[in-house]
């Protein structure tokens, strides 16, 4: 997963507002303790953030892959 999907993702589930709130508060213990920014700022990959945010605020496995998108037009 990369960075700009991990972001995407966020926004999808808590809003744009909200996700960037939650990503510099939310501290997780899946990821040593530390919120999402400090997390993807260590190297730590953005799947496992995603999934320990997905975990603590009980995200439904229904919704862990995101929103459906239309494929991109060549």
């Amino acid at each position: 997963m990369r960075l700009s999907d991990f972001w995407r993702l966020m926004d999808d589930e808590f809003g744009a507002g909200y996700s960037r709130t939650l990503a510099s508060s939310l501290v997780l213990a899946e990821v040593g303790g530390v919120t999402a920014v400090d997390a993807l700022n260590r190297g730590t990959p953005p799947r496992a953030v995603w999934l320990a945010i997905c975990n603590i605020q009980d995200v439904p496995p229904e919704r862990r892959l995101g929103k459906d998108l239309p494929p991109k037009e060549q």
